[in-house]
């Protein structure tokens, strides 16, 4: 998927984005943010933050930064978070992939519908890992290829389709969390259809081991709301956008 044309896709979906797609996954965006048992001063980021639809979910003792690289998404986000007076929030225009923000920048990280539909999720995953505290939290709310062969069979068939659209069908829980040193906290199916999940993993990054890349297998999801947030945030992340829009 070339990062351009991204780019333009969900700029030009900024103007209905909220009307077609913002109830249809508005249970999974509440679900993570709810279960996040938010800590004050918590340094929280929330990459490929769209039209801002999470934004008022957040409690307000805690710092959230956005980003997203589509300007008319942005644009979108700035309006609610003006409306709202989220004086908390910061927003900037940044590639997921290439952060500018330092290491272990923020104590939490969600990422909610972003996986699937960037160029090379694998930059953005590493790029996740590294601005998050060790011990820190990252929360992925994606759809993610299904164990069932027949569906799996439908996912990539219609996956060069969905390419054109702006997202893919058929990459897998864990060949997202394969050689990273994630490791699986709490997992759940969410609407819609119970076709998403919920993934929330702790960053085991600075853990000692021996040497190999560290496989994680995904055993099957917990339905229902699950446990609270696994690790909460110390409250002593600052992050730094070197180069912030």
């Amino acid at each position: 998927m070339d990062p351009n044309k991204i780019e333009r896709v969900y700029t030009s979906y900024a103007g209905f984005y909220d009307k077609v797609f913002g109830k249809v996954f508005h249970e999974g965006r509440e679900s993570a943010i709810r279960n996040l048992n938010v800590q004050p001063n918590e340094q929280i980021l929330e990459v490929g933050v769209g039209t801002g639809l999470a934004l008022p979910m957040y409690p307000r003792h805690c710092r959230i930064v956005g980003i997203d690289l589509s300007e008319g998404m942005l644009a979108k986000a700035k309006e609610k978070a003006e409306a709202h007076c989220l004086d908390h929030v910061q927003l900037h225009r940044m590639d997921a992939g290439a952060m500018e923000f330092k290491d272990d920048s923020f104590d939490t990280v969600v990422a909610a519908y972003v996986v699937t539909a960037v160029p090379d999720y694998r930059k953005v995953v590493n790029e996740m890992i590294r601005v998050c505290r060790p011990g820190g939290r990252i929360i992925m709310l994606n759809h993610f290829s299904n164990g069932n062969k027949v569906i799996a069979a439908v996912e990539k068939v219609i996956s060069p389709l969905t390419k054109h659209l702006g997202w893919r069908t058929d990459l897998s829980l864990n060949t997202v969390l394969e050689g990273t040193s994630l490791e699986i906290a709490r997992k759940q199916r969410v609407n819609p259809l119970r076709l998403w999940a919920l993934v929330e993993c702790v960053n085991g990054k600075g853990k000692q081991t021996n040497g190999n890349a560290a496989i994680h297998p995904v055993l099957g999801y917990v339905n229902g709301n699950g446990a609270a947030g696994f690790a909460n945030g110390n409250g002593n992340g600052h992050y730094s956008a070197e180069h912030a829009h």
